[in-house]
């Protein structure tokens, strides 16, 4: 992990509820950092609870940027992500502090460091258009279309798979090229992943799912059912990003009368725990160069580092 010179930023990942957020909150009040948010359940204002974001006490104690600042009824794009992160690590270091991005969305740090497609947006009325589609027909319907408007595409992606069967035909009807061909284009990267310290925290499973469990009861105990409430009672489209968050659809079916809330609590906590295990399997294919650690070693390993 040993660099020439200081890192001039901190990229901070790990499974869900592996004590991400403490170690960025130690580090930037330790070094002048500002905490930048690389989650993205954590934009969506309407979900501060059910996604565990910083508390207002955290907020106070250090800048934090691109936390609550999107609605839920948005489709936050990775390509928005980027361009917000970078505009916060700008002014993070105009102002002379570190920037220290800390999430569990891989895709985020790896557009971050490797680039990321240019797509054009999409217009809002094909997007709404298709939708629509979606709901009526289902995926496997536009699985079909897409199969036949960009094959390469349609062979990546499963039938069932809605959100990147509709973000690959809106892209290919909206710009009448394939999504693969404008990911193999791609745009710069905003940081370079040299000059970067980067941590994956490893928390052995059991551990973890203990936590996890332990997370998601305090998250009811805070609140999180009626931050839910509110939340369904806006109608929104569930397959949104904000509507499929970790404990929103169990949560839900509860609300309506279907299950019981230790049933929904429980599924909550299942569906988070196995998506740990692919947290976990992704970061170490698509980001193999990041350095592994517990935890109780990050704060004073990352010391070293940033002190040199």
């Amino acid at each position: 992990m040993a660099h020439d010179t200081a890192p001039n930023a901190v990229l901070i990942a790990g499974a869900t509820a592996s004590g991400k957020s403490a170690l960025a909150l130690a580090l930037a009040q330790e070094l002048g950092g500002t905490v930048i948010n690389a989650d993205s359940m954590q934009v969506y204002r309407d979900l501060a609870v059910i996604t565990a974001r910083p508390s207002q006490a955290e907020e106070a104690r250090v800048p934090h940027r691109l936390y609550g600042h999107v609605d839920a009824a948005e489709n936050y794009s990775t390509g928005r992500w980027c361009a917000d992160a970078a505009a916060a690590i700008a002014d993070a270091r105009a102002a002379g502090r570190l920037p220290i991005l800390v999430g569990g969305t891989g895709l985020y740090f790896k557009a971050l460091t490797r680039g990321l497609a240019r797509i054009p947006p999409i217009p809002g009325a094909l997007r709404a258009r298709l939708r629509e589609r979606a709901q009526a027909g289902g995926a496997t319907a536009l699985h079909a279309e897409l199969a036949a408007r960009d094959a390469e595409s349609a062979r990546r992606l499963m039938p069932g798979d809605r959100m990147r069967i509709l973000r690959a035909l809106e892209v290919v009807c909206a710009t009448g090229r394939s999504l693969a061909d404008w990911q193999r284009e791609g745009a710069p990267a905003v940081l370079d992943a040299a000059n970067a310290l980067r941590i994956f925290l490893e928390v052995p499973r059991g551990e973890l799912y203990a936590r996890i469990d332990a997370r998601f009861n305090a998250m009811l105990a805070a609140g999180a059912l009626e931050e839910v409430r509110a939340l369904a009672s806006r109608n929104l489209d569930p397959a949104l990003p904000a509507m499929k968050a970790h404990g929103v659809p169990w949560l839900i079916r509860h609300l309506r009368g279907e299950i019981e809330i230790a049933v929904a609590a429980e599924g909550a906590k299942r569906d988070t725990r196995r998506y740990t295990k692919r947290q976990a399997t992704w970061f170490r294919h698509q980001l193999p160069d990041w350095s592994w650690m517990p935890p109780a070693h990050a704060l004073e390993a990352a010391r070293r580092e940033l002190r040199r």
